[in-house]
């Protein structure tokens, strides 16, 4: 196999909506041919480079017949990879992100262990990354960190059926046992709401 298709099938085999650095691919190719390779499937459309030295294959929609937007946690998470950050959603972001804001919202916020640092996407939406505390860190998918940071940024007393319902359709059926036993160690009232979440109709 060519190193060109090579490198695509590595990317394309994590799915579409994956973002990535050349530091991704450093175990599997070397680095001066990853460069050259990667520029060379930006010209042939098979992947975006969605910001600076960060890049997507990304999700195409039928019904729009169009390359839909870059997955904000996607591209947050292979930032974090590359400069090897630990990072953390915001409530307000992670809201927004799981369609349970009103706001459209142009910057999404990260906290991080690394430094105050901002990204600006193709597409003129902002990735800001604020150097904190990480006291949620830890968990294994990123569908985890996403509904334990909006249901505390929401509070317990605004958890609503609707919201519940919400949060629901938006988990494909093979994450809810992963992300019940990856929350276990959550505050007692999440992981209530996640229990909740998990268990219904639209996963039997």
């Amino acid at each position: 196999m060519k190193l060109y298709d090579s490198v695509f099938y590595f990317i394309s085999g994590h799915g579409r909506g994956w973002a990535f650095s050349s530091n991704d691919l450093i175990k599997k190719f070397e680095r001066q041919q990853i460069d050259n390779v990667l520029s060379d499937l930006v010209k042939a459309k098979k992947i975006r480079r969605v910001s600076r030295g960060i890049y997507d294959y990304p999700k195409y929609s039928e019904l729009l017949q169009k390359e839909l937007s870059p997955d904000i946690e996607q591209v947050a998470r292979a930032i974090g990879r590359k400069f090897n950050w630990r990072i953390e959603v915001s409530g307000e972001s992670a809201l927004n992100i799981l369609n349970l804001s009103t706001q459209i919202q142009a910057k999404y916020i990260y906290l991080s262990d690394g430094p105050n640092k901002s990204y600006k996407l193709f597409n003129d939406v902002e990735i800001e990354f604020k150097k904190s505390v990480l006291k949620d860190i830890g968990f294994r998918y990123k569908e985890s960190s996403l509904i334990v940071q909006a249901l505390k940024s929401l509070g317990k007393e605004h958890i609503t059926d609707e919201i519940i319902e919400k949060i629901k359709e938006q988990i494909e059926p093979k994450m809810v046992e992963k992300i019940l036993k990856d929350t276990q160690s959550t505050t007692v009232w999440v992981y209530e709401i996640i229990k909740q979440i998990c268990k219904g109709d639209s996963h039997e």
